[in-house]
C-alpha cells in the first residue's frame, strides 16, 4: 500500500523555525509586504495558518508552500526544471507517492543493510528498460536527504546513463580511475544535494569486465568508504553481463531491480543464483511499477 505525504501548508507567520515562512516567500518574491498584511488579516479573521490563508487568497501555491518548507528544514527541494533530468522526482516532486514509495525503500534498506556498519551496495536490473538507474538516482537523492554522504557510482561501463541524469560535465570517471589514468578526486559533487556526490562511468572501454575485476576496483571502494557513509553502485543489466555479479562481489550486498509485467520470474531466479555465487548477500528486490 502507498502513503501519500502530505505535507503541512500551515505554519504560522511567526513558528519559531529558522525564519517565517511569510518572510521566506518575501524573500522568494512570491508575495510583497503588503501582501503578507493581507494574509495575516484573514489569518485573524478566519483562525487561518499563514499558508492557508496566502493560498486561500490566490497569492502563492502548494508549490510554493513546498519550496519554504524545504528551506525551513533544511530539506533540498527543486522548484525549477532544467539543471537535472526531470526523472528526478525526489528533487522536483518530493511529496508525490512515488517518492514516499522510494522513501520507504531507503527505510529499509538503511535498516537490513547500512545499519549493520556495511557502506556499499549494487543496485542490479535483470534486463535493460527496467528503471534501475532512475530508481537508484532518486534514492542517492533521498539518503542524502538524511544527511547522509552519499556516494553514486556509475558502474555501468557498457550504456552508462548517470551522467546524462545529472548533467555532469566531468567526463572522465570510474573506468579512467580503474584504467590508472585518474585518481578519486574525479568524484564530482552536485552542488543542490550538499551531502550528494557522483562518479560518472568515463570513458568507454572495451574490456568493462576485466576492469571490475582489477585489484584497483577494490583499493577505489576502500578510499571511498572511508570518505562517505552510503555508496551506491549503478551496473549494468545482469543479462547483458557479468559485470554487475564482479561490482556485487565487492560491495558484499546486492538490490535486485525488476519491472512488473516486464521481467521473466525465471530470469529473476538466475539472476538471483548469479548473485548468490559470489558470496554477495540479496538485500532486497524491488519490483518497479514506474
Amino acid at each position: 500500500m502507498e502513503t501519500k505525504l502530505t505535507p503541512k501548508t500551515g505554519l504560522d507567520v511567526n513558528d519559531g523555525t529558522n525564519s517565517s515562512i511569510g518572510t521566506l516567500l518575501v524573500e522568494l518574491g512570491k508575495i510583497s509586504a503588503t501582501d503578507v498584511e493581507r494574509v495575516i488579516k484573514i489569518q485573524q479573521e478566519k483562525n487561518m495558518r499563514f499558508g492557508d490563508a496566502a493560498i486561500s487568497l490566490g497569492l502563492i501555491t502548494e508549490s510554493d508552500i513546498n519550496q519554504v518548507l524545504s528551506m525551513q528544514f533544511n530539506y533540498p527541494y527543486l522548484q525549477a526544471k532544467g539543471k537535472y533530468s526531470e526523472e528526478l522526482v525526489a528533487c522536483y516532486a518530493p511529496f508525490t507517492p512515488q517518492v514516499e514509495a522510494l522513501r520507504t525503500l531507503r527505510s529499509q534498506l538503511i535498516k537490513l543493510w547500512f545499519s549493520e556498519g556495511n557502506k556499499a551496495l549494487a543496485v542490479i536490473s535483470v534486463n535493460a528498460g527496467e528503471g534501475a538507474s532512475n530508481l537508484i538516482a532518486n534514492l542517492a537523492i533521498l539518503c542524502s536527504q538524511l544527511g547522509k554522504r552519499t556516494l553514486l557510482v556509475d558502474a555501468n561501463l557498457r550504456e552508462p546513463i548517470q551522467h546524462v541524469i545529472f548533467k555532469l560535465k566531468e567526463k572522465h570517471g570510474l573506468s579512467d580511475i580503474l584504467a590508472g589514468r585518474n585518481g578519486i578526486d574525479l568524484i564530482s559533487n552536485i552542488e543542490a544535494f550538499p551531502n550528494l556526490s557522483i562518479l560518472g562511468a568515463g570513458t568507454l572501454p572495451p574490456n568493462p569486465q576485466e576492469l571490475l575485476n582489477r585489484a584497483t576496483f577494490v583499493d577505489l571502494m576502500n578510499q571511498a568508504m572511508g570518505k562517505f557513509d552510503i555508496i551506491l553502485l549503478d551496473t549494468a543489466p545482469a543479462s547483458n553481463s557479468a559485470d554487475s555479479q564482479a561490482i556485487a562481489a565487492v560491495c558484499g550486498g546486492a538490490l535486485v531491480v525488476s519491472r512488473l509485467n516486464h521481467t521473466r520470474l525465471s530470469d529473476l531466479d538466475d539472476v538471483k543464483s548469479q548473485i548468490s555465487v559470489t558470496g554477495a548477500r540479496i538485500v532486497g528486490a524491488v519490483i518497479n511499477e514506474f
